[in-house]
């Protein structure tokens, strides 16, 4: 059987998927200051950085079209996935399920799944990931999408950010709590709920002392870890990732782990210092 996965460029490629032809992703659009960015293999993260950080204007994004979806699903392969940004934070889920009706319009006999993340960045790498391992296993349509759908639940979502200002300005939150976290130098830790929208964990005074919450966090809520990938993105602070992957590691056990750099959505709302961990 052959299979087509098509994620928006919210998720973050490893060198493995960007090699695999049978995954693909489909652009978000980013403006800052009238100017449009395409989220897609020309995007420059430290050029958008300097512009969203020279611009009084909160940056925004766009969701790509349902036609978008609709060419990538008309393929020849025998079996369809799209994966996208949590329906609660984008109109990427949408767009999709109404390319899949369209596509279906043209021929209803085609298996096409859509997931929604209930994430963002690595939450939806890690999807695509196990897509195809289920894929490669040359499991069943059915089962393979009973699989990853309680592969998705069983996820967890974790973040600290250096600047709020993006959440803040798109409305993620309050705009006193992100008045006082400035002001303070709190950093709050930040999750995702079941349903894939973002709530507040904790806060601590600085980064570093919300890195380590944040590990706390991840170490507690964690079951069967030893069966479990460990995904980390940061918005260009490597180092910063790599002490949170080794805090994690030295308490507990996984099966494997990978460190990417925010690709352009992830890096409008990480912004310039932000840590983005899925587990």
């Amino acid at each position: 059987m052959s299979y087509h996965i098509i994620a928006d460029s919210c998720c973050e490629l490893t060198e493995e998927m960007r090699r695999d032809p049978g995954i693909e992703t489909a652009s978000l659009t980013l403006e800052v200051g009238g100017e449009t960015i395409v989220d897609d293999e020309t995007f420059d993260q430290k050029s958008f950085l300097a512009k969203v950080a020279a611009c009084p204007e909160c940056p925004k994004s766009a969701c790509p079209s349902p036609e978008v979806y609709q060419k990538a699903f008309e393929g020849e392969e025998d079996h369809q996935y799209a994966v996208t940004l949590s329906s609660e934070l984008s109109g990427s889920y949408n767009s999709a399920m109404l390319g899949r009706s369209l596509a279906m319009e043209q021929d209803g006999t085609k298996k096409i799944h859509v997931f929604n993340s209930r994430s963002a960045s690595v939450g939806e790498t890690l999807i695509v990931r196990k897509i195809a391992e289920c894929e490669k296993e040359g499991m069943p349509f059915g089962q393979l999408v009973d699989t990853v759908e309680q592969y998705i639940s069983g996820q967890n979502t974790y973040f600290v950010l250096e600047n709020l200002e993006t959440l803040r300005k798109n409305g993620r939150l309050s705009n006193l709590k992100a008045f006082v976290a400035t002001a303070l130098k709190i950093k709050p830790v930040m999750g995702s709920t079941p349903e894939g929208t973002i709530c507040q964990l904790d806060q601590a005074r600085g980064i570093n002392k919300a890195l380590m919450k944040m590990v706390d966090y991840i170490v507690k809520d964690v079951r069967e870890p030893e069966k479990k990938v460990l995904a980390i993105s940061h918005c260009n602070c490597p180092e910063r990732a790599e002490i949170v992957r080794d805090a994690i590691l030295e308490r507990i056990h996984v099966k494997d782990s990978f460190i990417l750099d925010t690709r352009g959505v992830s890096s409008m709302y990480a912004n310039d210092g932000g840590v983005i961990v899925v587990i």
